[in-house]
């Protein structure tokens, strides 16, 4: 269901983010995987992120008695936090209901790592979402994309660059359990989430 209007016909209990940068150059790239997440588990809902609010592509779903934002935020990495924070005050949602998704270098393709909270970890769009939330205590989903090829790779050439297809391959895997990992997420399993996935 999509709302028309600027007033939600009823709350909105969570919000799972993925971050990414807008544009079909970045499609596939590394730094992409959250928005990857999002298009793999609104394909499995049956639900589309087509609708441009919050400064973002969004869309929402029912999962067990919960109502779920999904936003593919529009704003590039570095400035992710604009989206959430749109979002996150207009639906009143807690810091600790936003799920956010995104890469991580420091974990294979393929490899998953479920906190339910933290510090940003010199990620950019954490960062963001940190700094203008002012808040570290929302769960996060990181993606495995891998290790720069050698230490002086320069990282921004590396997170923005495509998968190959093995690498591609072992991320999908990953991609398809984050439906699960979400679903259980909502329904304060988070522990159970890491135990599962980590």
């Amino acid at each position: 269901m999509f709302f028309k209007s600027n007033t939600p016909k009823s709350p909105m209990d969570y919000m799972v983010v993925g971050l990414g940068n807008p544009g079909t150059e970045y499609e596939n790239t590394r730094h992409n995987a959250g928005f990857m997440a999002i298009d793999t588990i609104c394909k499995e809902l049956n639900i589309k992120p087509d609708r441009l609010k919050f400064k973002s592509i969004c869309c929402d779903a029912v999962i067990g008695d919960k109502r779920v934002l999904f936003l593919k935020p529009t704003t590039y990495m570095n400035l992710s936090g604009e989206a959430v924070l749109a979002a996150r005050d207009f639906y009143k949602i807690p810091n600790e209901h936003i799920i956010v998704i995104y890469d991580d270098i420091s974990l294979e393709p393929g490899k998953l790592r479920i906190r339910q909270k933290g510090s940003h970890g010199g990620h950019n769009g954490a960062k963001s979402i940190t700094l203008l939330t002012g808040s570290e205590n929302f769960p996060r989903i990181k993606l495995g994309i891998g290790a720069k090829p050698h230490p002086d790779y320069d990282l921004a050439k590396w997170v923005l660059s495509k998968f190959s297809k093995e690498d591609m391959t072992a991320l999908q895997t990953s991609l398809d359990h984050c439906l699960d990992i979400v679903t259980l997420i909502i329904n304060g399993k988070i522990s159970e989430a890491m135990n599962k996935y980590n």
